[in-house]
This record gives C-alpha cells, structure tokens and sequence, in this order.
C-alpha cells in the first residue's frame, strides 16, 4: 500500500514539474519575441485588406476572420504580405539563398552603348551584270570559268555561233574595207566618207545589240577579219554567281548566260528589332568585323529606308561598304557594331523580365523576405539592358536572379486565391478580383475610358451610386470638386446612353432575326 501510494505520488510530481516547465517557456516566448514567436502589429481582412483592427475577430463586411498582420511584414494564414497584390511571395533568407535570389537596384542609365548585330553580304545590285542572249544560238567553246570564280575585265568566258551574226558581220567587214579603198584612192569627196564612217558605226551597232562585245569590234576593225564564232567576254572583274549552259548546248534569245557581280562595293544587309532598326540612321558610320578574316571594314548606313520582311519577321536594314582585296563574297556573314549614345531612362537586365507574350512582369523586393509581382511595359533593349517604361521607379529592387522559381510560387499562390487570370482590384471594397470571371457575371461597368471590375453586386451599385468617389481608388489623383463633378456627368451620360441603346435595340430587333422569320 505504502508502494502504491509512493509511486502516485511521484508520478504526480513529475506531471507537475512539465506543466511548470512548459509554462514557464511559453511565458518566456512571449516576453522575448525573437526567440521564436513573431509579434502582431494589427490585424486585416483577408478580403478586404484595407481594414485593420488592433484585436483578433470577425470581419464585418465579409465575415471571414481576421488574420494578423506580424512585425516582419508577413500576413497570417495567406503567407503573404499585406495589402500587396495577389502573388506576392515571402521567402526565407535560407531559401534564397538555396534557389540563388539576387536583386538589382533600378537606376537611370545613360550613355553609350555598342549594339551588335549578325549581318550578311550581299552583292550589290547596281554591280550585277547579266549576259543574256541576244539572239538563238549554239554554244561552241567554255574556258575553265565557272561558278564562284573571280574574273577580269574583257577576260573570254565561251564562245558561241549564230546565223544572225552573218549578214551584220559581211556589212561591217564591207564598210571597213571600203573605207580603206576610199582613204587609198583619195578621189571621194568629203561628203561620201562621212557618209561611210556613218553606215561603219551602223554596222558596228547591229553587231553590239547582237551581243558581239566591244573588245571583238575593235579586233575586227584592227584585222579587217571576223570569224563564225560570237564571243562572251566579262563586262566587269568580278564574282560569278551563275552560268547556266553547257558545250555544246542550243540557247534560245532571253537565256541568261552569265551574271557577275562586281565586289569592289557591296552591301551588307542586317536583320534588327524595331527597337534596333531605329539606332541605324541614314548616313551613319558602321563597323564591320569578318572574325573568319580577322579583318574589319567601314560602312554607312544606305538613304534606303529599313525593308520588313514578313518571314523573320525582321527590319532589314543596308549597308554600303568597301571590299579592297574583294575578302567579303556573297552570303558571308560578318559582325556588326554599332555605337548608340541612349537617353537617360530606367533599365533593367533582361534576365529580369518574364515575358509570357501577353505581358511582361518584373518581381519587386519589397523587403524582409517579400517580393511582389510588377506589371511592366518595355522600350528598348541594349545588349541585356530594357528601358522600363512603366511599372518601376528609381530606387526600386528587381529579381535579377532565381525568378522563374518565384514566379512558379506565385502562380500557385494566385491559383489557390481562385485567380486564372488577369486580377484588378475592386474599387470598393479592396478586393482582388479576376477579371475574365467579373466580365462573365457582369459585374463590370465603363467609366471615363476604363472598365472596373467587381467582385459582388453590391459592389457594383456601390460604384453606380458614387462612381467619382470610388474610381480614384484605382486611378490615384486629387478628387477636386470641378473633377468630381465632370466624373458625374460623364457617368450620367454614360447610363443615359445604355438606356437609349437597350430602347432602341428592343423598338429594333436585329435585322438577321427578322430576316430568318421572313424566309420561314
């Protein structure tokens, strides 16, 4: 019995002694609050965190519990800061640092910039001399030119027989030698050797318009012979781009035989943004570098205008450019620099920016572990540097690093909120509303320009009572007494219109209606 009682006895001063112990750090917690415990500074409505209240409770306009609001910037219950947007995350120092956060401070950059660019050359057009056919004819002789091969001025590329060539070759031999019988005999007057000098450059004539090159006239004048063979001759040193016969083959008038390109000039033509294609100015000096050569070119920018091509969709800008030593051939592609002096504007590192194509967003370090999801909108970029042109100010702090991992928690944040698309707040009553879902059940109304979104019908007579009083809620500004009453009538006359419209449209039905009821 003594045993028994002993035993319960200790047992009882052992239960005591935890409750004391648990006690007494729980007292310790609260009067030490860094030692784990977060202190509250108020507490909010979740739906509507405009509200604060100094003790715990029930909302009054929505009836949700109040959550509170800590010292460190977090909200009870949401993980999330307060009075932010949806998506708002909090992180840990240690997590941070475990999916590799870095931030960047938004400043004004001016100054100047290199942009570089991929170009490709060219041949230039007005350089580009096609051989065609004059005449049918068949081809007789092919000298070893082919196909990207660099050739001389006047240097014999084929030759090629034609039946037209005859009587035109018989006349100018004719002309010839009776010139010379003329000057020999010197008993033609003066009349009749400029008459004959005359039907000699006729024929000399014919014979160019049949294809005969200029360098084969003046072999004929020199010798007073001609062959039954027309040669092909290069009008100008150049690049062969094409030959487009064989020996022997027949070619009928129009072919293209040759076409050559002169490289002594050529164009380089750069495929840019809109936002790049601007820096390029008419006239403007351009560095060409040719890594392959190790060898850099000067160019200006050509007076044509950029071309837009539908396929890259691209502007292609040109270039003009010098070729000593002809280094640069068509289809070479070659480094572009260009030096761009930018105004003073707000830019961040792109690696900042989420672009989704429908919109592009930044996350902002509002600080103690919190970042907020920022709507921007972009102008231009330089090397890995964007103009913000809204969204961000001076001062502020961007994710530049580890944002694809904040931003899959913000979407899950967003996504348990019940918001799958784009979220406005509600003028009203604070609350953060989805838009597509406000625009299926109606609850959205146009004023001044702007659509407002709600969450509830109470909201939206709220805002159709008063609209000038709930409007800069969402659109910040001195409400003066002459703006509040130009906000009213408009709003008057906004209503008086809907109800004009909603008259006529019920005097009127729609013309397809009646239309199908007639056939019938």
């Amino acid at each position: 019995m003594k045993r028994a009682t002993y035993t319960f006895v200790l047992l009882l001063l052992l239960f005591g002694s935890f409750l004391a112990g648990a006690w007494y750090t729980q007292r310790r917690g609260a009067a030490n609050p860094t030692s784990g415990a977060r202190t509250v500074l108020y507490y909010v409505d979740p739906m509507h965190p405009a509200y604060k209240s100094d003790k715990a409770g029930i909302a009054p306009d929505c009836g949700m519990e109040l959550v509170p609001v800590y010292a460190d910037g977090t909200m009870g219950g949401a993980g999330g800061a307060a009075g932010l947007p949806p998506g708002t995350v909090n992180v840990s120092p240690d997590k941070q640092q475990l999916i590799g956060v870095r931030v960047a401070m938004v400043e004004k950059t001016p100054g100047t910039h290199t942009l570089r660019v991929l170009g490709r050359v060219v041949p230039d057009e007005t350089r580009v001399y096609r051989i065609n056919a004059a005449t049918d004819g068949w081809v007789k002789k092919i000298l070893p030119v082919t196909t990207d091969s660099l050739v001389q001025q006047d240097e014999l590329l084929a030759t090629f027989y034609a039946p037209e060539f005859f009587s035109a070759m018989k006349a100018y031999l004719y002309g010839l030698r009776s010139l010379d019988r003329f000057e020999a005999s010197r008993k033609e007057t003066k009349e009749q050797l400029e008459l004959t000098g005359a039907n000699i450059e006729g024929y000399r004539n014919a014979l160019r318009n049949l294809g005969m090159t200029e360098h084969q006239l003046d072999e004929i004048q020199r010798t007073r012979q001609g062959g039954d063979q027309v040669e092909i001759r290069a009008p100008a040193p150049g690049f062969i781009l094409a030959r487009n016969f064989t020996l022997g083959e027949r070619f009928q008038r129009g072919t293209e035989l040759y076409r050559i390109a002169d490289l002594a000039k050529v164009w380089i033509v750069v495929d840019t943004f809109e936002t790049e294609a601007a820096a390029f100015k008419s006239g403007m000096p351009v560095r060409v570098a040719a890594p392959q050569l190790k060898k850099t070119f000067a160019a200006r920018v050509a007076q044509v205008p950029p071309r837009f091509d539908p396929v890259s969709r691209t502007l292609k800008v040109r270039l003009e450019a010098d070729n000593p030593g002809l280094l640069l051939r068509p289809d070479m592609f070659v480094d572009v620099e260009l030096s761009v002096t930018l105004p003073p504007s707000i830019a961040v590192p792109a690696d900042a920016i989420l672009d989704s194509g429908v919109k592009k967003m930044v996350y902002v370090d509002k600080g103690n572990g919190v970042f907020e999801p920022r709507k921007i909108e972009t102008g231009w970029r330089a090397g890995d540097q964007v103009e913000i042109v809204k969204g961000l100010m001076v001062g502020d702090k961007v994710v530049v690093s580890g944002t694809f991992l904040l931003d899959s928690e913000s979407r899950m944040k967003v996504a348990a909120a019940g918001i799958y698309g784009e979220a406005s707040e509600d003028s009203v009553c604070g609350m953060e509303v989805d838009q597509s879902k406000a625009k299926a059940a109606g609850l959205t109304v146009e004023y001044t320009g702007q659509t407002y979104y709600f969450c509830s019908d109470d909201c939206k007579t709220k805002f159709g009572k008063e609209p000038a009083k709930y409007a800069w809620k969402v659109n910040p500004g001195p409400v003066t007494p002459a703006r509040k009453r130009l906000s009213e009538v408009q709003w008057k006359g906004a209503k008086e219109k809907e109800k004009e419209s909603a008259h006529v449209g019920h005097m009127h039905p729609p013309a397809a209606a009646s239309g199908a009821s007639g056939s019938r």
